[in-house]
């Protein structure tokens, strides 16, 4: 599905053919994905990792910015303000666009993600 590139540009229309999802005005962010069958050494393995890795950085950031905003604008927020509900469907949603990590290994990482940025967005 998203097996090639990740292309945030702030283009408008469909961003992602599978969810038909549009991206935000947004600054540009365009990382390569490379084909595992393309790396044939363990440094061209790294070097893909290692840009994986820093756009990965970068979108969490985003989120976790992003994900503050939420926790101000809420009723309640922080970690009071869970809403075990809308982090299943997150879950969900990201199941479809990686189903070989499992639903089970994306809760595990998204739990991760979400009490970092609260803990973040508490600061």
């Amino acid at each position: 599905m998203h097996d090639r590139v990740i292309d945030a540009t702030g283009a408008s229309g469909p961003s992602c053919p599978a969810c038909g999802t549009a991206e935000p005005a947004a600054p540009l962010l365009r990382v390569p994905l490379p084909s595992v069958e393309d790396l044939g050494t363990v440094a061209e393995a790294r070097a893909a990792i290692d840009g994986l890795d820093a756009a990965l950085a970068v979108l969490l950031e985003r989120r976790a910015e992003v994900a503050a905003l939420v926790q101000r604008l809420k009723p309640v927020g922080g970690f009071a303000g869970r809403n075990p509900d809308r982090e299943r469907a997150i879950v969900d949603a990201m199941a479809e666009h990686a189903p070989s990590l499992g639903r089970d290994r994306l809760a595990k990482i998204m739990n991760a993600v979400i009490e970092a940025g609260l803990d973040a967005a508490g600061r």
